[in-house]
């Protein structure tokens, strides 16, 4: 698999000069054109990618999915993550691109802090629509960024990153006011969350319940569904499972006399110590106390 190694390499691809910081730049979609190159049809970014876009047009992957280039405004990309552009088709249209290497954050708070904005992990069509102040608000730290690569020194990782974890932190505020916004649609979504959880405790359990699987049945992300039901509920995805097989298992526990082992293994675990252990760190009691407490 090809991979963009550096910021300077992907300036070349976008026919744009060399950029003025070797680890951070913000490009200017307008300014870009695709260079006709084979690493478009299959490549990994290492890098981070922030896109702010207009009029953006074409097709794109990532992970293992298609997907319109156009849809929504702001959109965020993790490095290490298969891509593949269908130059046939692709305009860059105009807004920004914010690009930079997780070297740049080394030494700084936001190398841990980063792995806390779950955007970086949703798939691309479910990407960010700003209201037009909210663009507005992006747009001014994208040009204060731009405007501090101009400068190398002692001060200009430290200013930089305040600008970026400002975005970031921006983002996480309009991503929620969006969960919200959407309300309606979203009701439905959560109607459907709680039915599949449901089903599959009532259905011939094949393994553990996973965040995954449930994501997957939701045509969402793992971390899209879990910030969008954090923000609803108070609780991710897998606190939701939980709390649903806890349900499940007091069920059986009280109105059956299976031994552990058996409602372990028809919760899906295979190892009746792994249930126990989750059980008790739920409750504070073992399946067993639990039941004698019952009686």
């Amino acid at each position: 698999m090809n991979s963009i190694n550096s910021i300077s390499e992907f300036h070349r691809l976008l026919s744009l000069t060399e950029p003025r910081h070797p680890l951070v730049s913000v490009i200017n979609l307008a300014e870009s054109v695709f260079l006709e190159d084979e690493i478009w049809k299959g490549f990994i970014n290492r890098f981070y990618c922030v896109a702010l876009k207009r009029e953006a047009k074409g097709k794109i992957r990532y992970g293992q999915q298609h997907y319109d280039y156009d849809k929504g405004v702001l959109s965020f990309t993790a490095p290490n993550q298969v891509q593949q552009l269908d130059l046939q088709n692709m305009e860059c249209g105009s807004g920004y691109l914010l690009i930079f290497h997780p070297d740049f954050l080394l030494q700084h708070k936001l190398a841990n802090d980063i792995h806390q904005y779950g955007f970086f992990d949703y798939a691309v069509n479910e990407a960010l629509h700003l209201s037009a102040g909210e663009e507005d608000d992006l747009i001014t730290i994208l040009h204060k960024i731009d405007k501090e690569c101009q400068h190398i020194d002692k001060h200009t990782q430290e200013i930089i990153l305040t600008h970026i974890e400002s975005l970031l932190k921006y983002s996480n505020r309009f991503y929620e006011r969006q969960f919200l916004t959407r309300k309606n649609n979203n009701s439905a979504l959560l109607t459907r969350f709680e039915q599949l959880i449901d089903d599959y405790f009532n259905s011939d359990v094949q393994g553990l319940l996973t965040v995954q699987y449930i994501a997957a049945q939701l045509n969402l992300s793992p971390n899209y569904l879990s910030d969008l039901l954090r923000v609803h509920t108070g609780q991710n995805t897998q606190q939701h499972i939980h709390e649903k097989l806890i349900a499940k298992a007091k069920e059986k526990l009280s109105t059956t006399s299976l031994p552990v082992s058996e409602i372990a293994y028809a919760l899906g675990f295979e190892h009746a110590q792994s249930f126990s252990t989750l059980f008790k760190k739920k409750t504070n009691l073992s399946p067993l106390e639990f039941r004698q407490a019952f009686n």
